[in-house]
């Protein structure tokens, strides 16, 4: 069923360089990802069709919408395992994307254990349409807590266009960048396509995600064989991440 090792042909897809995927919204029915089992197990087939051996999902935590908690995201990795007759196909881990909201503020005055993607990495996002006013405040929070902030997508923030620096300051200030492989694509727009490269010139990208919600993002990711030569890119430079997310 499960195709990890299929020859790839001239002119597809590959990313089996990548390792893993450290972004994706695979877990049933809890955010606006896969909404059950069989959908979840679709998904995960694709992205092992092109090349992902192992993956770390990061369903929302966003308080207004996404009431997820610590418990809701086991309860949900333990349905899809039991979905695979009890051992998912692929080494597969639940972390989280948290948006910076006064959510995120509560759980860490209260200690409560944040999902990782690897070690103590965490990855954040915010709003699309405005930056938090308090955005460093909040990241610099989470460093004192130990934790390694990720910044989903940051090439999605198109107000940033006009305001480029902040990108220099936030990894001044340690922030890993984690960028959509679709934006290379223009899937998001021009806008978010420029970022990307932008990002990718300043070699600012240090991990790759899909940010996989549905059987769209898969075909999109399908029909656009110049993402291996970007992932081939940034894997030369020494500098990527993926590879190191290991369990």
């Amino acid at each position: 069923m499960f195709s990890i090792f299929k020859k790839k042909q001239k002119g597809t897809v590959d990313l089996s360089e990548l390792s893993t995927d450290m972004h994706s919204h695979l877990l049933p029915g809890i955010d606006d990802g896969s909404p059950d089992t069989s959908v979840s197990a679709i998904l995960i087939a694709g992205l092992q069709d092109l090349g992902y051996q192992r993956f770390v999902t990061t369903p929302h935590i966003f308080w207004d919408m996404y009431k997820n908690t610590n418990e809701s995201i086991d309860a949900a990795r333990e349905e899809l395992r039991l979905s695979f007759n009890g051992s998912i196909p692929a080494p597969f881990r639940a972390a989280a994307e948290y948006y910076l909201d006064d959510h995120i503020d509560d759980l860490l005055k209260k200690d409560v254990p944040l999902l990782t993607i690897r070690d103590n990495w965490v990855l954040v996002e915010f709003s699309f349409i405005t930056p938090p006013m308090d955005l460093k405040e909040k990241l610099f929070a989470l460093q004192i807590k130990g934790y390694q902030p990720v910044i989903a997508h940051p090439e999605r923030y198109t107000y940033l266009l006009s305001s480029k620096k902040i990108y220099d300051e936030l990894k001044d200030a340690g922030c890993l960048f984690q960028v959509n492989l679709l934006s290379f694509s223009n899937y998001y727009g021009k806008q978010s396509h420029e970022l990307a490269n932008y990002l990718l010139k300043k070699n600012y990208i240090d991990l790759l995600g899909t940010d996989l919600h549905h059987d769209r993002h898969l075909q999109a990711l399908r029909s656009s064989p110049h993402l291996t030569d970007i992932t081939k890119q940034l894997l030369d430079s020494g500098k990527l991440l993926n590879p190191s997310i290991r369990f």
